[in-house]
């Protein structure tokens, strides 16, 4: 009996918690191929971001309740705060193949004006957010998170689009919130449902973003392992409960390659998007828009020079400019 009202004590605060979160709305699940594309067959399969929450859209902040963590470790970042660069990043993943196919229909002049109609896929989520609390976490149009990825189709000079987004949202259960070995699983087999959209393969490709702190590693390498023919690569964003270990420097794990796939490591959405350069998921004014992005929206927080976020990034804009250099 103690046991059971420690259970719904805990459920209480995490309804009461979340209900003041920002998180992603629930979409329903259905197959959303591009538009207009009826009559052409694509060059190149477009790709789709699929990101977790906690800790890799936004900081978790490393809150607790009765020893849970409530979505992540990170103690970085402020409970809430968006990481910068990251919609960008995601932005410049999704538009690129978009940019890709509209070349190939430009040089070769398929259509009768040149121009094909193509939407860069929305973003779909995986995330440990229990199921069972959907209705407390929904949140509206006007959400800070839904308006962020917005704002950055809807101003962009390339291939600008309203449509662009949060797309199909996939949650966890408040079993795998508590017992967190289960999370990796769960979210491996959410992506299995997503992958319903195009069981193909011959119109979405995949790229996971994840990060280091809720089993985000064993889903991505499971992936990999087990669809490497549509899983073109795996993010991960090294995050620590430790602000010790964060102040002196935190060591990025070394990429891996998994089925001939890469699965890497980063810091910040700058040096994401310099390796996703390197591998051929953006380009070179891609990788400058993230730099651009991340280091305004550092400056506009008033984020003190000394603190260790300018100090990572800083330490990822060099690398980011010597993949620059060799692009060019």
């Amino acid at each position: 009996m103690r046991q059971q009202c420690n259970m719904v004590y805990l459920y209480a605060l995490i309804i009461c918690l979340c209900s003041t979160s920002q998180v992603v709305v629930a979409f329903s699940l259905q197959r959303s191929p591009p538009t207009q594309t009826s009559k052409f067959s694509l060059q190149y399969p477009l790709t789709q971001v699929v990101s977790d929450i906690d800790d890799t859209l936004k900081s978790s902040g490393g809150v607790q309740v009765a020893g849970v963590n409530l979505g992540g470790i990170d103690v970085q970042y402020n409970r809430g705060d968006f990481y910068p660069g990251v919609f960008q990043f995601m932005w410049e993943i999704s538009s690129y193949s978009v940019t890709m196919n509209q070349r190939y229909y430009d040089e070769h002049m398929i259509t009768n004006d040149g121009k094909i109609k193509l939407s860069p896929p929305k973003v779909a989520v995986l995330t440990a957010r229990a199921e069972e609390f959907k209705a407390a976490l929904e949140i509206k149009d006007e959400s800070k998170l839904a308006q962020a990825f917005r704002n950055v189709g809807e101003s962009s000079k390339i291939n600008p689009t309203k449509d662009w987004g949060v797309g199909p949202v996939l949650y966890g259960s408040v079993s795998e919130w508590i017992i967190q070995d289960r999370k990796g699983l769960r979210k491996f087999n959410n992506f299995e449902r997503l992958l319903q959209q195009d069981p193909s393969g011959q119109i979405m490709k995949y790229v996971y973003v994840g990060d280091t702190g809720e089993m985000d590693q064993e889903a991505g390498e499971t992936m990999l392992r087990e669809y490497p023919e549509v899983v073109s690569a795996v993010f991960l964003h090294v995050v620590s409960s430790n602000i010790e270990d964060i102040s002196s420097g935190l060591s990025i794990p070394p990429p891996m390659l998994i089925n001939g796939r890469p699965l890497v490591f980063f810091r910040t959405y700058v040096g994401a998007a310099a390796k996703a350069c390197s591998l051929g998921l953006l380009e070179g004014d891609g990788l400058m828009r993230v730099i651009n992005e991340a280091e305004k929206q550092l400056k506009t927080t008033g984020v003190p020079e000394s603190s260790s976020k300018w100090r990572d990034l800083e330490s990822d804009m060099e690398y980011a400019y010597k993949v620059l250099n060799k692009l060019y």
